[in-house]
């Protein structure tokens, strides 16, 4: 099996990088987070801490960093983190355009070279949180946070993995079994995947209590469709999730 990190690098240098750089722009200029495919509001959806003032950020796996320009401009500190040249590319336009400054790196998110207990929050919207293999970038999440930091990661919820296969658009009914689902290949990529049960158990492992997981319902009509699922079927099934966790213990690695 072809090693997800390398793999995952081609294919956003060489394939995504080019459809994603043009969201850019929209998403840099909202003036209010939403959050993923149906772009619903932090207002409806209070994903973040509630006060961002001074707090020292890591978006693990930033993409065109979207994410932690929202974040800055609620006061936090943020700094990117991203495996993909191009994308961080057009986060540094970005930055030059919207006029903010904050760290980008280039590097893997399941290895960033950061000191331990150097943040209070973890953050990651189909970053690490897809791209990455859970059993790796959630324990390094833990190291990078201080006892009490928060994580918050949106992704792909279990039941879109099982009624979808790749190329295909979401079913309503199974395409593969749930047991053992954690890595779906599509050919030119890898994503992950975690039943709830499995997510839950590798959270608590390393030393994580879950405050909240929140399933977005999509709304009708949505402002934008998508090949691999409608929003009439993400109306009626979560496609997508929200894990907000707090860091409770130190777990030894």
């Amino acid at each position: 099996m072809i090693d997800h990190t390398e793999l995952n690098r081609r294919h956003w240098e060489e394939h995504a990088a080019a459809a994603h750089g043009p969201l850019a722009r929209e998403h840099w200029s909202r003036t209010e987070p939403c959050w993923g495919l149906w772009a619903t509001p932090e207002s409806e959806l209070s994903v973040l801490p509630p006060d961002l003032s001074g707090m020292d950020v890591v978006e693990l796996g930033c993409g065109t960093a979207y994410v932690s320009a929202w974040l800055a401009r609620l006061g936090a500190r943020p700094v990117g983190i991203d495996i993909s040249a191009r994308q961080l590319d057009t986060a540094r336009e970005m930055q030059a355009e919207f006029g903010l400054d904050f760290p980008l790196i280039r590097g893997d998110a399941e290895q960033v070279p950061r000191d331990d207990a150097s943040f209070d929050l973890a953050i990651s919207e189909y970053g690490a949180s897809l791209w990455c293999d859970p059993h790796r970038w959630i324990p390094e999440a833990a190291r990078l946070l201080r006892p009490g930091g928060h994580l918050v990661f949106l992704t792909r919820s279990p039941l879109f993995a099982l009624c979808a296969r790749p190329g295909t658009t979401a079913s309503t009914a199974l395409q593969r079994p749930q047991f053992g689902l954690r890595r779906v290949d599509h050919g030119t990529s890898a994503e992950f995947t975690l039943p709830h049960g499995d997510m839950l158990r590798l959270l608590r492992s390393s030393g994580f209590t879950v405050d909240d997981l929140i399933e977005i319902q999509a709304p009708e009509p949505a402002h934008r469709e998508y090949f691999e699922v409608s929003s009439s079927w993400a109306h009626q099934w979560p496609s997508e999730e929200i894990w907000k966790a707090r860091l409770t213990s130190r777990q030894v690695r």
